[in-house]
C-alpha cells in the first residue's frame, strides 16, 4: 500500500484517485477550491460521472480516500504525487501549463521525503523533463525526486470501467526506481503495463487520441461523400468493421466528435509539430473535416426552410455524448448561436447538460432568438417545426417515430447520430435526415442487415 496524493479534482485526478483507494492504496484528493472539497466529504461528485459517486463514498467511508486544501501537509507525508490537474488550450491552440507549474512549486516547497512525481495530466512532449527540473530548482529539502508520466485513457461516461479494466497503462520513467514504483502502485490492477520512456509517454498520448480523432473524420467524410454517389455510410461501416486492420470502433458517423480530449489534443499536437517546422497534415485534415461536419445539419435545415425566424425549434441533447455533463466542444454550442442569431425559438432537452447550457445561455431572450429549456422530449417536441437530434442519450434514442408525427407542427427532423431507420420514419410521415444515408436506399434498412450486426458495432 501506498500513501498518494492527487493534485486536482477533475475527471482525471478524482477518478485516479478513487481507483486507486479502490484497490487499497491510501489517497489524499488535493484542490484550491474549499467548497469543491466540502462537496466531496459529503459524499458528492462536484461533476457528473455514472458510478464516481457510490465508489467515492464507499472508499471514504472504508478511510481509504480523503479530501482536502492543504497541500503542504498532503505532499508531505506522499510517497507518490500524481498531478491530474487540466492543461486548457490557449488561443494558439497550445496547452496552458500554468495550473502544473503551479503545483510543482508547492510541490517543491513542501516535500520532506524521497517522492516520485507522477504527471497524468495531457501535456506536450518535453514537459515532462521541464516539470523535473522546475522541482529541483525550487526544492527546499534535500530529497530524491523525479517525475515520470502516466496518460489516462478514460473517456467520459466510462471512466471508472476505464481505469479499473483499461487494455493497458502507459508509464514513461527515465530510472528503474520510478519505474518499479509505478509497476507496484499498478500491480493490484492486474492490467498490461507498458513501461517507456517519458517523452515516448507523452507522445503515446497524443498520438492515440489523434488517431481516433482522424478515424472519426475520415468516416464522416466517406459519409458526406455515400450521399452524394447513394451509398449508405452504415453498410460501408459494416463491411470495413469486419477487416481486424480497421476494427468496429469510432466508425459511427455523424456531426463530428467533442468534449475536452480530441478536439484539444488535435490543437496541441499540431501547434507542436509546427514548432519544430513541421506540419501534420492528417492532422490539419481532422480538424478541418470535424469544424465542418458540426454545422452540417444547420447547413442541411437552412436550404430547406425559408427562415428560422419565430420558428419553434426541439434540440434533443446537449452534451458532446451521452453519460456526461461535459459540453465542451458539443455540437450544441455550435449550433444553438447559429440558430438564436436567426431567430429560432428553441425549446432544448438534455437529461444532464441543460443546466450547464443555462449557465452560457440563460432562458429567454438571446441574440436574436429565445430558448427554454424542458424537462423531457415530449415538452421540446409539442408544437415545432423542427427538431435537431445533437446527443444520442436513451431518452432520445427511445422516442417512437411516430410521436415526431404526432406532437410536432411539422414533423421534419435532423438527426446528427443516425439514431433511426429510414424507412420507419417515412412510414410514419416523417421528414427525416440523417448523415451519409440516402432516403432512396432503403435496402438496409428493409433487411436490417446493419442492425442485426448493432451490438457488434457499438
Amino acid at each position: 500500500m501506498y500513501k498518494i496524493a492527487v493534485a486536482g479534482t477533475g475527471y482525471v485526478g478524482l477518478v485516479a484517485g478513487v481507483c486507486f483507494a479502490e484497490v487499497g492504496h491510501k489517497v489524499i484528493c488535493v484542490d484550491i477550491d474549499e467548497k469543491k472539497v466540502d462537496l466531496m466529504k459529503s459524499g458528492i461528485v462536484p461533476f457528473y460521472e455514472p458510478g464516481l459517486e457510490d465508489l467515492m463514498i464507499k472508499n471514504y467511508a472504508a478511510g481509504r480516500i480523503d479530501f482536502t486544501t492543504d497541500y503542504m501537509q498532503a505532499y508531505r507525508e506522499a510517497d507518490t504525487i500524481f498531478i491530474g490537474v487540466g492543461t486548457p488550450e490557449r488561443e494558439d491552440g497550445s496547452a496552458n501549463l500554468s495550473y502544473i507549474a503551479n503545483v510543482a512549486r508547492q510541490i517543491a516547497e513542501s516535500i520532506i521525503k524521497d517522492c516520485l512525481i507522477v504527471v497524468k495530466s495531457t501535456v506536450p512532449v518535453g514537459t515532462n523533463d521541464k516539470v523535473e527540473q522546475f522541482i529541483k530548482d525550487f526544492l527546499v529539502n534535500d530529497v530524491r525526486v523525479e517525475v515520470a508520466s502516466n496518460p489516462e485513457f478514460l473517456a467520459q461516461g466510462s471512466a471508472v470501467n476505464d481505469t479499473l479494466n483499461a487494455e493497458r497503462i502507459i508509464i514513461g520513467t527515465e530510472s528503474n526506481w520510478a519505474e518499479q514504483v509505478l509497476k507496484s502502485i499498478y500491480k493490484p490492477y492486474n492490467i498490461p503495463i507498458i513501461s517507456v520512456s517519458r517523452r515516448s509517454a507523452e507522445m503515446i498520448k497524443y498520438a492515440s487520441n489523434n488517431f481516433l480523432a482522424l478515424k472519426i473524420s475520415f468516416i464522416n467524410d466517406i459519409a458526406n461523400l455515400c450521399e452524394l454517389v447513394n451509398a449508405d455510410i452504415q453498410e460501408v461501416t459494416l463491411g470495413m468493421s469486419f477487416d481486424s486492420r480497421i476494427g468496429n470502433k469510432f466508425l459511427n458517423a455523424g456531426i463530428g466528435y467533442g468534449g475536452s480530449c480530441f478536439p484539444k489534443d488535435t490543437k496541441a499536437l499540431d501547434y507542436l509539430a509546427k514548432q519544430f517546422g513541421y506540419e501534420l497534415k492528417t492532422v490539419k485534415a481532422t480538424m478541418d473535416v470535424n469544424k465542418e461536419q458540426q454545422t452540417k445539419l444547420f447547413k442541411k435545415a437552412s436550404q430547406r426552410l425559408i427562415t428560422f425566424n419565430n420558428i419553434k425549434v426541439a434540440i434533443l441533447g446537449l452534451t458532446f455524448k451521452p453519460g456526461t455533463d461535459d459540453l465542451r466542444e458539443s455540437a450544441s454550442l455550435v449550433n444553438v448561436p447559429l440558430l438564436l442569431e436567426h431567430g429560432a425559438n428553441i425549446f432544448a432537452f438534455d437529461p444532464i447538460g441543460a443546466k450547464n447550457f443555462a449557465k452560457i445561455y440563460p432562458e429567454g431572450k438571446n441574440r436574436n432568438g429565445t430558448i427554454a429549456y424542458v424537462e423531457n422530449v415530449e415538452q421540446a417536441l409539442i408544437g415545432a417545426s423542427i427538431c435537431f437530434i445533437f446527443t444520442e442519450w436513451d431518452e432520445v434514442k427511445e422516442i417512437p417515430p411516430e410521436k415526431f408525427k404526432k406532437l410536432m407542427q411539422t414533423p421534419i427532423v435532423y438527426d446528427g447520430r443516425n439514431i433511426y431507420k429510414i424507412d420507419n420514419m417515412s412510414e410514419v410521415g416523417v421528414e427525416y435526415h440523417s448523415i451519409g444515408r440516402n432516403k432512396s436506399n432503403t435496402r438496409l434498412a428493409k433487411e436490417s442487415e446493419y442492425y442485426k450486426f448493432k451490438t457488434y458495432l457499438s
